[in-house]
């Protein structure tokens, strides 16, 4: 997976949603950034966005991508990973958090 509808650089697991390919074509600056990534990190950037639940906080995760990309950040920050892929083991940490939030909404 490399590019998708429109020519925007999608991730090795996640295709570019609608919500963020419209602020990505609508920001240049950040676009050019998005095509700069690694498909690794816009990844990590796809994943992060649509892995919230509030439509809410999904309008804030997408902005933030703008902004942060503007800012010269490469990757979420403070994000655990892409639980998506299967081309590698979910790491130990990522077990630790995702159990944890497990008992959280018990």
């Amino acid at each position: 997976m490399t590019t998708t509808n429109n020519d925007i650089s999608a991730g090795v697991v996640h295709d570019v949603p609608e919500d963020l390919r419209q602020t990505l074509e609508a920001f240049a600056e950040a676009l050019a950034v998005w095509e700069d990534l690694t498909p690794l990190a816009r990844n990590e950037w796809i994943c992060w966005t649509i892995s919230v639940k509030q439509p809410a906080t999904r309008r804030e995760h997408v902005e933030r991508v703008r902004t942060e990309l503007k800012e010269g950040m490469r990757r979420p920050c403070c994000w655990y990973g892409c639980i998506h892929r299967t081309d590698k083991a979910v790491s130990p940490s990522v077990h630790y958090v995702l159990n944890k939030r497990a008992k959280k909404s018990v």
